[in-house]
Order: C-alpha cells, then structure tokens, then sequence
C-alpha cells in the first residue's frame, strides 16, 4: 500500500483553520482530519471548554493512540490527508518525533485579532490558550529538522488572494494545486468534530473563502493587550517566513 501524503497543518484557534479544512476537502484525493488530539488535550488539562463532555466522548483521550491513528492507513485510503492540528493541544508531555512523519504547514494570525476573536467565545483567555508559543516552538523544531522553514502562512493573506496563496501552499507541500479547493458547499460536515455547533457556525455558512476582516489589528481592553503584546514576539518570528 502506498503511503499517503500526511499534512499536518497548525494554527492557533480562531484562524482560518476550518476553512481551509474546507478548502482542502473539496479536493477528491484528500481526507480530512479535524482537531484530532482536542480531547486527549481536554483530558489532561480539565479546561472547561464549549461542549468538554461531548469532545472527550468522541476522540480517543490517548494521544499515544491518536498518533498511531494519525500514521495508519488513511480514510477511505485517499493518497492526500489533510489534518487540522492546534498548537495548543501539543503539550509538553505528549510525544513528538511522529511529527517528522508529516508535511508540516504554519496557519498564523496576528495575536490581537486571535484574541478579539477568542473572547466571543470562551470569557476566559491565556497565553497559552491561543497557541503561538507552542506554535513557534513547533515551527523551530520543524525547521532545525529539514535545515529550512517549513511553510507558513497567513490566514489573511488566503483571505485577500486564496488562488495564488494556496498555490503557493501546495507547492511548498509538493501536491498539486487544484481550482476545486477555492469553493465548497455550505453545512456540516461528517468529518467536523463533535464541538462544531461551539464554533463553526460562520464556515457552515460560506461557500468559500470570505474577504480580509476589516480591521486586522483592533483595540483590545488591557488584560488581552497584555497578553497579545507576550504573544507578537512569537508570532513575528513565523510571520518573518511566510508566503509572499
């Protein structure tokens, strides 16, 4: 059996990260996989997140077994595998040589935006909530590995031009670019987490890519500053490589 291409894309909550799991599972040689170490992270940390009991019931709460998972056969064998991965769900105690196994892609957004966006959601918010540390340190890692950057690239930019960007992004990951990944019909899907209703309800109702928020840096009340002014160093060093 021929291994399939796995692509492990990461990003911070409140990016782009569903859309483009839409984007890439409108191609017919791809799979997609979404948030699949969300409940292993909810399990070890007790955070209380939108729909905890429902995310942990359905992932595996192991991530010794998800990441098995995650290098097994691909759904429905396709030679494409799309996985959608937070960089806060990676912590310090869960294993990390698998990734190597991967094609790994950056999703990044500007912490202040992250953080406005966050806060319509969960009242509580930290550093570590919104994953650019882990994030940088991933990407770091990634990059020592291979000797170069790995691919980053910026949820805004998809936004403002998604043809040439995600041309961009599938060169960089050596698969082909197709004009399928720049629409896709509106709903739910089978492959969403559990969680969906939280959080997805704006990409259940798009058809493709929407226009560049209006405002990519907005004012924030001073304990999120606080935090986004902890944040935009790491996230500087990612953006310092992204697609142009």
């Amino acid at each position: 059996m021929t291994e399939p291409v796995r692509i492990a894309m990461w990003s911070g909550p409140r990016n782009i990260s569903t859309a483009m799991m839409r984007s890439f599972g409108s191609r017919i040689d791809t799979a997609v996989s979404d948030e699949p170490l969300y409940a292993a992270y909810l399990a070890a940390t007790g955070l209380d997140h939108p729909m905890r009991h429902e995310v942990l019931a359905s992932q595996s709460q192991d991530w010794r077994a998800v990441v098995a998972a995650l290098l097994g056969p691909s759904p429905e064998d396709k030679p494409v595998w799309y996985q959608k991965h937070m960089t806060h769900h990676m912590l310090d105690e869960f294993g990390r040589d698998w990734i190597a196994r991967m094609r790994n892609a950056f999703l990044i957004r500007d912490p202040r935006a992250v953080l406005a966006s966050y806060v319509r959601k969960r009242d509580d918010v930290t550093l570590a909530d919104i994953g650019v540390i882990q994030q940088r340190e991933l990407f770091e890692r990634e990059a020592d590995r291979l000797g170069a950057a790995p691919p980053v690239i910026e949820g805004s930019d998809v936004l403002a031009n998604p043809a040439h960007y995600l041309t961009r992004l599938c060169n960089a990951l050596d698969i082909p670019y197709t004009d399928d990944m720049l629409s896709w019909a509106p709903g739910r899907r089978p492959t969403d987490g559990v969680w969906a209703p939280a959080w997805y309800n704006a990409v259940e109702e798009s058809t493709g890519f929407g226009p560049p928020p209006a405002v990519s840096q907005p004012d924030l009340p001073d304990d999120l500053r606080r935090i986004a002014d902890a944040a935009l160093p790491h996230y500087h060093v990612l953006a310092a490589h992204r697609l142009r």
